[in-house]
């Protein structure tokens, strides 16, 4: 059976933290607060999600502001519009993405999707980047009951996939796709491009991606070629 390349989204496939820092922006400033979050220097914040960047925003309000409660909840959902009407307008793949999908796939590897981003968002995303019919199949925050690190959501994204967990790893971008991995006991690969940088290498991830150039043949290493790039027909 043909060996399974599973990727993170936001910080991984995709820069998206400009459009996710508007968002949690524009939620703010409906409640008059303005822009309590940098585009630059929230990115990181803005990969670990909604609610993130949400109460790094509130940690900057004045002391003349006071939230009501159920503040967060009912921002979280407003922050979810916003940003459902406007994805893809800052976003952008990283260099290589495109080029790397095909050459995995003409290696015969099965790639998925594996993400913590709601899966109606990340479907509108993969498509609006032109990415969705690279991936057998997708897998979001809200697919499952239970989500990354859960290891039951990996094992979902592989074998809704086609492929099997013992010949797969992970593509990720933070300490949750790090504990994903483990728990699922495969191999993870962090990106050294995103907001941290090498500093990535602190979760001690298998090996580090400073390009994805290099990925296709990392993954011939992990996971073997099938010859002239077919998948072997299953046993």
């Amino acid at each position: 059976m043909a060996g399974t390349v599973v990727f993170d989204l936001d910080g991984t496939l995709a820069d998206t933290s400009g459009d996710l820092v508007a968002a949690a922006n524009a939620c703010f400033r409906a409640r008059g607060l303005g822009d309590l979050l940098d585009p630059v220097g929230d990115a990181l914040t803005a990969f670990h999600g909604g609610r993130a960047m949400l109460r790094a925003g509130y940690g900057r309000m004045g002391p003349d502001h006071l939230l009501p409660p159920g503040a967060e909840d009912e921002d979280f959902n407003l922050l979810l519009g916003h940003y459902g009407a406007s994805i893809a307008v800052h976003t952008t793949l990283y260099p290589g993405v495109m080029e790397t999908l095909d050459r995995l796939a003409g290696d015969g590897h099965i790639l998925s999707i594996c993400t913590n981003k709601p899966e109606a968002l990340a479907h509108q995303l993969l498509g609006a980047l032109g990415i969705a019919d690279r991936f057998a199949a997708m897998i979001g925050a809200d697919t499952l009951p239970v989500k990354k690190p859960d290891p039951r959501h990996y094992r979902a994204a592989v074998e809704q996939a086609g492929g099997e967990v013992a010949r797969s790893f992970l593509v990720g971008d933070t300490e949750t796709d790090r504990k994903t991995a483990a728990a699922a006991g495969v191999r993870c690969v962090l990106v050294g491009f995103g907001p941290e940088g090498e500093a990535i290498t602190r979760l001690a991830p298998d090996a580090l991606l400073a390009h994805f150039d290099a990925l296709p043949d990392l993954a011939r290493d992990w996971l073997g070629q099938e010859e002239g790039g077919r998948c072997p027909p299953s046993p």
